[in-house]
């Protein structure tokens, strides 16, 4: 029996990945979250095999961000991404992050049942065409002597605000600066400490400093 927790900010979708789990035999649903912090708490609890992931919740901490602390918190829990974003970029950062798969939600049920049997088996599991482009990145970037970072799991807004930041601007200058609310701006600022483990202002700065992000006339 491998036990589920379902993570996603949509109820339909919870609901209707119960019902489809549901009713397979060696699969029972043990519990469900709208957010990565709830995600968290729940999978301390709950101890799941698998634990099926949104990437795109607004509302609290986003999948990525879950599965980056899920898997420091847990290291032996499978994650499987499930997730509409069919992006290199997006699968990259997952990997990353420790996640053992990652599926699209436009893909049969079928083969999400068996990225499921995959990962809580302790394998990885990729859909087909993800796996070419995992392997033509792969090779070039290391034919090109580059390696992956945790400033690869940062957005393009969660760096240009990393930038703003640095720089000693307030959240109400760097929301005019980039058109966008203060409350967005702490939402960027929370998630990109989060995913960085810094904690302080002077940190941010220093690694700010690191990655050539800030420049002094």
């Amino acid at each position: 029996m491998i036990k589920i927790l379902i993570v996603d900010d949509h109820a339909v979708v919870r609901s209707g990945l119960m019902m489809l789990l549901d009713a397979n035999p060696y699969v029972e649903v043990i519990g469900e979250a709208a957010e990565g912090n709830e995600a968290i708490q729940k999978s301390l609890d709950l101890k799941p095999d698998v634990v099926l992931m949104d990437l795109s919740m607004p509302q609290g901490k986003d999948g990525l961000s879950a599965t980056t602390e899920l898997k420091k918190l847990l290291p032996e829990i499978n994650i499987l991404i499930l997730t509409m974003h069919d992006d290199e970029e997006y699968l990259f950062r997952v990997i990353q992050a420790g996640a053992s798969g990652y599926i699209l939600k436009s893909a049969p049920h079928e083969e999400l049942l068996n990225a499921i049997q995959c990962v809580a088996s302790g394998s990885a599991y990729l859909y087909p065409s993800a796996i070419k482009t995992l392997m033509e990145e792969y090779l070039e970037k290391v034919k090109q002597g580059e390696n992956f970072d945790t400033f690869d799991l940062l957005s393009d807004r969660e760096k240009e605000v990393l930038t703003w930041v640095a720089k000693g601007y307030a959240n109400k200058d760097i929301g005019e600066q980039l058109n966008i609310s203060v409350k967005t701006v702490e939402t960027h600022k929370s998630k990109l400490m989060e995913k960085l483990n810094l904690k302080t202002r002077p940190e941010l700065v220093k690694y700010a400093l690191k990655k050539g992000l800030l420049h002094f006339e």
